[in-house]
């Protein structure tokens, strides 16, 4: 499997319309939750993804401060095959890019409340009550790098 790390004026058409896809798929309509998924803030991101024969197993995007949070933030972290460690993997190589791209010491998400032990496991801890986000449990968390 492959590790591919692109800003977005580096990811080629074709590229861009995978992943666009793919988070389609899991973020609107596995989770039946309509809701502007593509945002401008993919502009700003760094993308990162694992890839193989079968096409993108896992992604996440790296934002700087000021778009969706003061802090760097990671987000839209997906692994289509799920506890098998995938998601891990790709949370971890987020956090690496955050601090090489944006020499982050501190990052900072809104997680879906399901998803709070994977982040956890990678040193979050949150900061936030419980609250909804397109009608989706959410929670902020942070990790100090």
């Amino acid at each position: 499997m492959e590790l591919l790390v692109k800003h977005f004026n580096e990811l080629t058409n074709e590229e861009l319309l995978e992943i666009y896809k793919l988070r389609v798929a899991v973020f609107v309509v596995e989770q039946n939750c309509p809701y502007q998924e593509i945002d401008d803030a993919d502009k700003s991101a760094y993308h990162a993804y694992f890839k193989d024969e079968n096409g993108i197993q896992a992604y996440i995007r790296v934002l700087p401060k000021g778009i969706t949070f003061d802090e760097v933030s990671v987000g839209r972290v997906i692994s289509i095959k799920r506890r098998c460690g995938l998601g891990s993997r790709i949370l971890s190589e987020g956090i690496r890019i955050a601090k090489e791209q944006f020499n982050a010491n501190v990052i900072t998400i809104g997680a879906q409340v399901y998803a709070r032990g994977l982040y956890e496991k990678a040193g979050f801890v949150q900061i936030s009550d419980e609250y909804l986000e397109d009608g989706i449990p959410h929670i902020h968390m942070r990790l100090t790098l």
